[in-house]
């Protein structure tokens, strides 16, 4: 475009020309598959307009043509000016619909405050009506579940947790339950029946030594062989002697 025929269209559109000038200048280092054109809006602007909007049918409509591999690209790739991904513009709005892609990645950090996308939602509900919290928590709950991490940090030190309005018991307990099960993931464990068969000797000695009247051991003795019944009548003959 020439610079007169440049400066005609900025004269007939006034703010809105400027500020897609300001968008192209500043999101330059597009994703794969992501064109620029000129004609119309952009791939990634129509992202995040759907983003914004909770308006899943233009996000099925932009992605159509592209394959899963650029799909994927799309999706966790696409910034902001202000360095936010998609998935923080959706959780920004709190737009349940949109946070449930299965193509996000669940904790990205944007570049203003270091926020994952929990971050932002949390932000978003805490200056909401005291009625959208039941809705909130629902929100905050499926992205714990499609994987958002509560524990991670953003640049001020602060944990999705901490930002939670201290009124907001609900989901308080709600993101603690979370961190605990999480945390815990790997001490429970099932038993086989070679290990379950080898604690029995363990629990029998037990028994006997906190035992004193051998018809009380007896009843108490859960042995199912003869050599745990051995190792059972040998540490109560200890015992005894003690």
């Amino acid at each position: 475009m020439a610079a007169d025929q440049e400066q005609e269209v900025s004269r007939s559109l006034g703010p809105l020309f400027s500020i897609r000038k300001v968008y192209d200048l500043f999101v330059t280092d597009w994703p794969a598959g992501c064109s620029t054109d000129q004609d119309g809006a952009s791939v990634a602007e129509l992202l995040i307009e759907a983003c914004r909007r909770n308006n899943t049918d233009l996000l099925t409509e932009t992605l159509s043509s592209k394959t899963d591999a650029e799909i994927t690209t799309l999706l966790n790739e696409t910034t902001t000016v202000m360095g936010n991904h998609l998935y923080h513009e959706a959780a920004s709005q709190g737009n349940y619909l949109l946070l449930d892609q299965p193509s996000f990645e669940c904790d990205p950090i944007n570049r203003l405050e270091g926020d994952t996308p929990l971050h932002t939602a949390i932000r978003w509900l805490n200056k909401e009506p005291l009625a959208q919290r039941p809705f909130g928590k629902a929100l905050v709950a499926m992205m714990l579940e499609a994987g958002s991490n509560p524990r991670v940090k953003n640049k001020g030190g602060l944990t999705a947790l901490q930002l939670v309005d201290p009124s907001n018991v609900e989901l308080r307990t709600l993101i603690q339950q979370h961190e605990y099960a999480s945390q815990n993931a790997g001490d429970f464990i099932t038993l086989d029946a070679s290990a379950t068969t080898g604690s029995k000797a363990k629990s029998a000695a037990a028994v006997g030594a906190g035992q004193g009247d051998s018809s009380d051991e007896d009843a108490e003795f859960s042995g199912s062989d003869d050599e745990e019944r051995a190792e059972w009548e040998r540490r109560r003959r200890e015992k005894r002697k003690t």
